[in-house]
């Protein structure tokens, strides 16, 4: 991780979010790397480096001809799905770091509600493509939807320390009162209760409810990284990438990761605070804000937990007592989160990050230097230059 402590994101960039965007992933890709471009000050003949998810349609080439980006010459892709989110920028800043390239825009763009939907059964959401590998050996068993998947672990965790879904509905509800502040939010101005959360129809009995779930939402989000030496010349306050990292253990597995060890843990996670925590000298209590990948609520627990914010089996009091909530002692998904302002595969998280530390953010930590972005699989440290 040595030598990305000098690189910075600079610009960041965004859709609406919606259901609905009414345009091809194509055109949301490329609305957002030009609103990141124009963010950071630069043109797009500054651009030299893009990189993005394997799994994202949109072709490099066909979003630097819609964006106006005259010569790659670095491009890379990310393995996986959302735990690759903060790997992506891992990779950005490799490239300038290495001398690679001297700014690279990461982008993220899908109609994921009103094209197709990660969610649905993966039979009916794959007709006419060939099943991913990994899903042939578990469907025979029904598990046919990332929530059957997930649910497996997240039981492990309800039987080790005597969690029920109403614990887990109180993540949701500070989730959505951090997007109902938040008019970047698809849930602006729309608070939740845990009796409503509670009312909310089972998806996999008796683990996770509908408000447990992500959402389903079309957008695009981009940024540009770049050296802390041009970082230092352009408009917004420099956001060093203090630290970036993945973890992907032997018999660890990106979906079905049922083979390695205590499944009321999160083993990657928890590799990754101790690189990140290693890299940057920071401790758990150093971290101003959290912005942590929930696809499911569940993976808020095992987060917190694995990075040492509080003990094992200790999620449910943490939560409960107001920790997570602005004003609390780390302050969790500022902007909504994944349930509560969009899923962009997390990359919405790490542009709250940006906001954080650069002190813009509609719900504004006073005095964030230091912004952890966890998914899970993927981890950064963003703060300010000099801390």
């Amino acid at each position: 991780m040595s030598g990305l402590s000098d690189t910075a994101i600079v610009g960041i960039g965004q859709t609406e979010f919606s259901k609905h965007s009414g345009r091809s992933e194509l055109q949301l890709a490329s609305e957002a790397v030009a609103a990141a471009v124009a963010d950071a000050a630069l043109t797009p003949a500054d651009i030299d480096g893009a990189v993005t998810f394997a799994i994202d349609v949109n072709d490099e080439l066909a979003v630097m001809r819609c964006a106006g980006i005259t010569e790659l010459r670095f491009t890379a892709r990310t393995r996986g799905g959302g735990g690759g989110a903060c790997a992506t920028v891992q990779l950005a800043a490799a490239a300038v770091a290495s001398g690679a390239a001297e700014a690279v825009i990461v982008y993220r763009a899908f109609n994921e509600r009103s094209g197709r939907r990660f969610g649905q059964p993966i039979a009916q959401n794959n007709q006419a493509r060939v099943t991913p590998p990994g899903w042939n050996w578990y469907l025979p068993f029904g598990l046919d939807t990332p929530a059957k998947v997930y649910a497996l672990w997240y039981q492990r965790y309800m039987h080790t320390y005597g969690v029920s879904n109403v614990d887990f509905g109180l993540y949701p509800v500070v989730a959505r009162k951090h997007a109902s502040t938040n008019p970047a939010a698809f849930y602006y101005q729309q608070p939740l209760t845990l009796e409503e959360h509670q009312q909310s129809r089972w998806i996999v009995e008796p683990i996770l409810r509908k408000l447990d779930c992500c959402q389903e939402s079309d957008g695009g989000v981009a940024m540009v990284v770049t050296s802390m030496a041009r970082a230092r010349d352009l408009p917004h306050r420099p956001v060093r990438i203090a630290a970036a990292t993945q973890s992907h253990l032997r018999d660890g597995d990106e979906m079905f990761d049922y083979y390695v060890g205590d499944r009321a843990t999160f083993p990657e996670a928890a590799s990754l605070g101790r690189q990140l925590y290693e890299t940057t000298g920071l401790t758990p209590d150093d971290i101003d804000v959290a912005m942590i990948y929930e696809n499911f609520t569940p993976t808020v627990f095992l987060q917190l937990e694995a990075f040492g914010f509080c003990g094992p089996g200790e999620a449910t009091d943490f939560i409960a007592g107001g920790n997570i909530e602005l004003g609390g002692k780390i302050p969790v998904n500022t902007n909504g989160g994944l349930l509560g302002e969009a899923y962009i595969h997390g990359m919405n998280n790490i542009l709250e990050g940006v906001r954080q530390v650069r002190g813009t953010a509609a719900n504004q930590v006073p005095g964030a230097e230091h912004v952890l972005v966890s998914a899970g699989r993927s981890g950064l440290v963003l703060a300010p230059e000099g801390s």
